[in-house]
């Protein structure tokens, strides 16, 4: 008996060391997922290809050089023309070899526009990187509190449950030896199967939670056996004041960035059709040699070989004279994309400025419902402890006590919602002053 019991906990130690506890922070989370997150490894492949893309060749302001080589094979049959001075089947081959220069010398401003274009693409790419990024930070922290809001309720279902099983036991061993009433052993048994099934469902709700947070860090070196979440809900949020919120969100949100942005690349692409409406001038320039074989291929009489070497430089000078004004009406309509672009602009800064404002408001509320559920929640205690006092010298009876105990459970899981909501609140804020982003980029 001994020996099994040895076993046994040996066992146990084992099983306990096989699961290293891993402490993991709301910072370390975010970093986390930063580095591994496939959205964000996207936006920065994407960013990478617009950082490619912007360079002067890629604008068309260098020359371009092609190497061609031509070979042609073909067998004329002149055995029934009388006419020929080439009598028989003729092979003739050829090769031609050819190097092109092209180069626009100028094309009405259109390279030096195309390259601020590439330049505007290269930082608008940058800034879709960044929203990605303020994204990816905001859904970490937020799987990240709610699987701690998760864990909260978790343990507060557990004692919930101890404490009903500690009170079937006591009425289980009450019952057997003095014969007490049967109705508190009964009440007791249904509260704590009722617990216990809050405890296997809350489980459930933890595990999914841990996995969730676990997909966005994308790291499969963390599992979640043995994961401490270190970082409570109840971290100090200090009071945020609209004039400042709304200053820094004019200077830092990503999305308005990215539509002044927009702004400048429709500027752009009106000053690229009004490139059209100058004159071009470009200039080619090559080489071609050639070399060619003829020969009467059945009797073999006669056989030759010429080769040839030819130069070329041109200049072309090419105006548009007329086209029925499709490059003007061209100008015009991008000049009115302009116009919608900043009315675009003016449309977000309104919508975004009422967001923060009712984002504040809410935040203010749900701040106010934290003091008011962290309030209430000490009075509930307080009267649990009292009504356990009562009950343990009957002065209630069980039906009473779970009354009280259900209040402050519930009192309880709403303080952690508040808390939660709270959060949840000042990080969209963090967000629309697009402050989230510049945190974590420190």
């Amino acid at each position: 008996m001994n020996l099994k019991i040895s076993t046994l906990l040996v066992f146990i130690g084992l099983s306990a060391t096989s699961f290293t506890q891993r402490d993991l922070s709301a910072s370390e989370a975010v970093f986390i997922s930063l580095e591994k997150n496939y959205a964000v490894l996207i936006s920065n492949k994407q960013l990478s290809i617009n950082e490619l893309n912007n360079r002067w060749s890629e604008a068309g302001a260098f020359p371009t050089v092609d190497l061609s080589i031509m070979n042609s094979n073909t067998i004329q049959d002149n055995t029934n023309n009388p006419f020929t001075f080439t009598p028989g089947i003729i092979l003739s081959q050829s090769i031609n070899p050819s190097l092109t220069a092209n180069w626009n010398i100028f094309t009405g401003f259109a390279v030096r526009i195309s390259k601020e274009r590439l330049e505007l693409l290269e930082t608008q790419s940058a800034n879709n990187a960044m929203v990605v990024i303020e994204n990816t930070i905001q859904d970490v922290l937020k799987a990240y509190y709610t699987a701690q809001l998760q864990s909260d309720r978790k343990e507060l279902f557990r004692s919930v449950m101890e404490m009903s099983k500690d009170k079937m036991h006591y009425y289980e061993i009450k019952e057997k030896y003095s014969h007490a009433n049967t109705l508190e052993l009964m009440q007791f048994k249904n509260q704590y199967l009722t617990d216990s099934t809050n405890l296997l469902m809350q489980d459930i709700s933890y595990d999914n939670s841990i996995r969730n947070l676990l997909l966005l860090m994308n790291d499969s070196t963390i599992v979640a056996e043995g994961l401490n979440l270190t970082d409570k809900m109840d971290l100090t949020i200090m009071n945020v004041d609209f004039s400042k919120a709304e200053e820094e969100m004019y200077s830092n949100n990503q999305n308005l960035t990215n539509q002044y942005i927009s702004l400048e690349l429709q500027k752009t692409n009106t000053a690229f059709q009004r490139s059209f409406l100058y004159p071009t001038l470009s200039f080619q320039a090559g080489v071609q040699p050639g070399w060619s074989w003829i020969r009467e291929i059945k009797d073999n009489l006669f056989e030759a070989q010429i080769s040839n070497l030819s130069y070329y430089g041109n200049i072309n000078l090419r105006n548009s004279i007329f086209n029925n004004w499709k490059n003007k009406r061209a100008v015009e309509v991008s000049k009115i994309q302009e116009e919608i672009s900043v009315i675009n602009i003016e449309s977000m800064k309104v919508t975004l400025s009422n967001t923060l404002q009712n984002l504040i408001e809410l935040y203010k509320a749900r701040a106010q419902l934290v003091s008011i559920s962290q309030e209430n929640l000490s009075y509930s205690k307080k009267a649990l402890e009292l009504a356990q006092e009562r009950f343990a010298i009957g002065v209630i009876n069980s039906i009473d006590l779970a009354t009280f105990l259900n209040n402050y459970q519930n009192t309880l899981i709403q303080h952690y919602e508040n808390l939660f909501n709270k959060m949840d609140t000042y990080l969209e804020i963090y967000k629309i002053q697009g402050k989230i982003g510049l945190e974590y980029s420190k």
